[in-house]
């Protein structure tokens, strides 16, 4: 479902002469339906930089990312975004929304961009911030006001809202309590066993062992620490 082969990306500093900095090079993975990976690796050995890569916020230097039957590296940008609408989803460690927009449209909102019907939707908004213990006086609130672990879990619930085939999932149990974390490794779980390709990023190394079928250490593609 997310195949990577022999990906490289650089960076350009324009403020520093137009300096090229070689990040990652070599990539070449693989992530079958129902199979949750784990990057791993020191700090600054570009586990994140590779997540945006597949997300298609960065471009790839060479090399081939396919999602599915969509090839990212020189894909369209109407056809990202038919991608993350679809197929990719992706809950990062920092909720991004629109302000004054309710708790409960932001959950929505993948599945009415589908074409989901409002009623349907909201229900499904409803049940997962049930679940994630967003209390219901806060739902017509917009989660720029919360605090940071309730943003988490508003970011996770609308990541987990529609089925996506494939979910990158960037510290998806940083800044959670106990029962809010083994409420995201239940997700996770369910995801998998309904055939999601999943790779993330998971410091917590109980949550790592508990849904992750393997790791993959990114310091073996990073040039500096190869060196």
């Amino acid at each position: 479902m997310i195949t990577l082969d022999n990906v490289s990306k650089t960076f350009t500093l324009h403020n520093q002469g137009s300096a090229v900095i070689s990040v990652l090079t070599g990539v070449s993975l693989h992530v079958a339906p129902g199979e949750c990976v784990a990057l791993t690796g020191a700090s600054g050995a570009g586990k994140s930089t590779l997540m945006r890569m597949i997300y298609g916020n960065y471009r790839a230097q060479s090399g081939s990312i396919r999602i599915g039957e969509t090839e990212l590296v020189n894909a369209a940008p109407r056809d990202i975004i038919r991608l993350r609408r679809q197929t990719l989803g992706y809950v990062s460690q920092f909720l991004r929304v629109v302000p004054r927009v309710a708790t409960r449209d932001v959950v929505a909102d993948p599945l009415l961009t589908l074409g989901i019907p409002a009623a349907e939707a909201q229900t499904q908004a409803d049940t997962l911030l049930t679940r994630l213990n967003i209390p219901q006086t806060l739902w017509s609130l917009s989660p720029t006001t919360f605090s940071g672990g309730e943003q988490q879990r508003v970011n996770i619930a609308r990541g987990f809202a529609h089925p996506y085939p494939a979910l990158l999932l960037d510290e998806p149990t940083a800044s959670l309590d106990p029962t809010n974390r083994a409420v995201v490794l239940d997700l996770i779980t369910a995801a998998k066993a309904r055939g999601a390709a999943i790779i993330g990023i998971f410091h917590d190394q109980e949550a790592r062992e508990q849904v992750c079928d393997r790791e993959i250490n990114v310091s073996a593609f990073t040039p500096q620490v190869a060196a």
